[in-house]
């Protein structure tokens, strides 16, 4: 079944409703959010993601999420995809919204941050391994893994809204 969405304009008001696939092939905007999850002691989850997945397959990232449905939030959308993809069952705290000019296809981007105190059942159709790491591990992995680079972006533009904090 394809995925609908909304498409959406420079000013993220809606115009109509779109096959996903579609808006992605023909660089229509669209609506993604996703989280930031960390644990009690303030490590980042960082997965990877399946080698047969179809976006971005084998590639690390520290963004948990998907497509915003039709009349649905961007926080209702991020705590959606925590379920479907992590198993976890948690508040979304929203970080920034912008518009993300993507590797793929352009689209706004609802970055949100969770906490995680138990563990995560990750879906293996979304996830093939993960782990939870420091700040200064994770720095020193995205010097020698391949990351997803529209999370680096969001990963990025959430640091610098922390340290202004």
């Amino acid at each position: 079944m394809n995925e609908r969405v909304e498409r959406v304009d420079e000013r993220d008001r809606i115009l109509a409703v779109v096959d996903r696939e579609e808006a992605v092939r023909r660089g229509w905007l669209h609506r993604v959010a996703t989280t930031i999850c960390r644990d009690r002691q303030g490590r980042v989850l960082v997965h990877r993601r399946p080698d047969d997945s179809a976006r971005f397959p084998g590639l690390y990232d520290v963004m948990v999420g998907g497509a915003v449905a039709i009349g649905e939030s961007y926080e209702r959308a991020a705590t959606r995809e925590l379920a479907e993809e992590l198993g976890v069952h948690v508040p979304v705290r929203p970080v920034c919204r912008f518009l993300c000019r993507g590797a793929i296809s352009p689209y706004w981007l609802g970055v949100h941050e969770a906490v995680i105190a138990g563990a995560v059942t990750p879906d293996p159709g979304e996830v093939a391994w993960h782990a939870w790491l420091t700040e200064r591990e994770l720095r020193r992995a995205v010097r020698r893994w391949s990351f997803v680079p529209d999370g680096q972006e969001a990963y990025g533009r959430h640091l610098a809204r922390r340290a202004g904090q």
